[in-house]
Order: C-alpha cells, then sequence, then structure tokens
C-alpha cells in the first residue's frame, strides 16, 4: 500500500499517481489533498492522528512551501512504515508516534523535471522505488514483503544517505501550572472545531461542570450533542486533546479563535 497526502486539491494529486503506477501495482490510497495550504504543522498534526491507523505501508507526504529550494528530499523509516517527504518536519510527528525508532535518509534529487511540481518528479518515484524494493517476488509469482520489519533500512540503497540532522515539527507544550491552565490552539478542523494542546485529563473531572475558558464560562460535556444546537462546549476531542467546540457550529468563531491562539482554561 502506498498512501497520498498533499495540500494540492486537484488534479495535481493524479499526476503523483500515474508516476506511481508506472513502476508499481501498490494499492493506492488518498488519505486526503486538501490539507491547510502550506501548512507543514497542521499537516503533521493531522498525518500524527492518521497514519498510526493503517497497516504497514509507504506514505508519500507533500506539503512544501519550500519546494525548488535547496531543502532535502527524505525517506524516515518508522518501525513498518516508511514516509517519503520533503525535509521541513512533516513526517516527523507521525514517525515518531507510528515507531520510537526513527531512521531518516536523504534522497538524492538529480535535475528534477520541474522546480515547482517535486510531488510528482522527486517524491512519487521515490515512493514507488522504496515500495518496489520492500518486496519480493516468491516461487509462485506473488509479491510479498522482503522483511519482517515492514520495510528495510535504506543504508544500502543507492541515493540514500543517512540523515542526522534533519528538520522536525514541536508542537509547543501547555502550561499546565497554576489555577490557571495556558495552552494554544493547534489545528481547526472541517467542522471548526478547535483543538487545542490541553490534555483531556485536565477536565475528566469536570463533566457535567463549568470551566473558564479565556474567561467566558462554559460547560464541560463528553459530546456535543450534551448541550443545545449553537451552543458551546468544551469536550476531549478523539486525539485526546480539549476541544472548543459548538454544537452544530463552529467553534472557532465561537470563542474567536484560530490557529495559534492562546487558550487559557481556569478550573
Amino acid at each position: 500500500m502506498i498512501t497520498l497526502s498533499s495540500d494540492f486539491g486537484s488534479p495535481y494529486p493524479a499526476a503523483m499517481k500515474g508516476v506511481v503506477l508506472q513502476s508499481t501495482d501498490a494499492r493506492l490510497v488518498d488519505v486526503a489533498h486538501d490539507f491547510p495550504r502550506q501548512n507543514v504543522r497542521a499537516t503533521a498534526f493531522w498525518l500524527r492522528e492518521v497514519l498510526p491507523y493503517f497497516p504497514p505501508a509507504v506514505h508519500l507526504v507533500v506539503v512544501d512551501p519550500g519546494v525548488g529550494t535547496d531543502r532535502k528530499a527524505v525517506v524516515v523509516r518508522a518501525g513498518r512504515h516508511a514516509i517519503v517527504a520533503p525535509d521541513n518536519g512533516v513526517a516527523i510527528p507521525a514517525a515518531r508516534r507510528l515507531a520510537e525508532d526513527v531512521e531518516v535518509f536523504e534522497i538524492a534529487v538529480e535535475d528534477p523535471a520541474s522546480s515547482t511540481f517535486h510531488g510528482r518528479d522527486v517524491f512519487a518515484p521515490a515512493a514507488a522505488e522504496v515500495h518496489e524494493r520492500s518486496r519480493q517476488t516468491t516461487s509462485d509469482g506473488l509479491s510479498e514483503c522482503s522483511s519482517d520489519n515492514g520495510v528495510e533500512a535504506f543504508d544500502d540503497y543507492p541515493g540514500y544517505e543517512r540523515l542526522d540532522d534533519y528538520a522536525a515539527v514541536a508542537f509547543p507544550d501547555p502550561d499546565l501550572t497554576g489555577d490557571v491552565l495556558r495552552g494554544e490552539v493547534l489545528v481547526v478542523d472541517g467542522f471548526g472545531n478547535a483543538i487545542t494542546n490541553l490534555p483531556g485529563r485536565v477536565v475528566a473531572d469536570r463533566v457535567g461542570d463549568s470551566v473558564r475558558v479565556n474567561r467566558d464560562r462554559v460547560r464541560v460535556e463528553p459530546s456535543y450533542a450534551h448541550v443545545e444546537p449553537g451552543e458551546r462546549v468544551v469536550t476531549v476531542g478523539s486525539h485526546g486533546n480539549v476541544e472548543l467546540a459548538v454544537n452544530r457550529g463552529r467553534g472557532d468563531d465561537a470563542f474567536g479563535v484560530e490557529p495559534g491562539s492562546p487558550v487559557e482554561l481556569s478550573l
């Protein structure tokens, strides 16, 4: 399996798929192609939450505001998975969620066909190559993984060099000391739910009660529908973090926040 993630919208992902399918018959699965444009941190967050639910795979990730510059192309080995991506840190949070030991290798890039579409000209061919190198053909013509680890180490791959100094997205830690907990909004999902970096455990014993969010009192409930339509709510999302939401509405608008906005939570 090769998964594909980008901020390309349409039709650019089709070109990447075409390039991959010239070299492999891998099953292609789209994760998303509408990640926030050129937003490396938001994409890194969502990949960290989504990719661990896949079986061993090669993950092709292209959110690349540095395309055409001297930023590197890398493949990240994370347990039985491999992530092919630009060296801007987008792959690292997901890789560290997938495996304790993460290895990063630079992919040699020689004169790509364009300086603006490395998804097609650099990363798609690399993903196909990594996928094919992880397979072997059995005596009955079937293809199977050539390593118990899903993907092999890349030390012996021509054109791949181990990289110790690589970019990594880091999410800010909340301040959980004192009477007022301080964090920030990491991302806003398509429903308008504002997902913070505050761990859900800080409101675990407040369900049915209320807390102050940036000085406004808001109820804590286990899900959106526990409050009336249009009413604000503090809840814990599937990712385990505190969410600022509205039942059948947009939490970012109702709370007046966006990614990066500070959040003060008073218990």
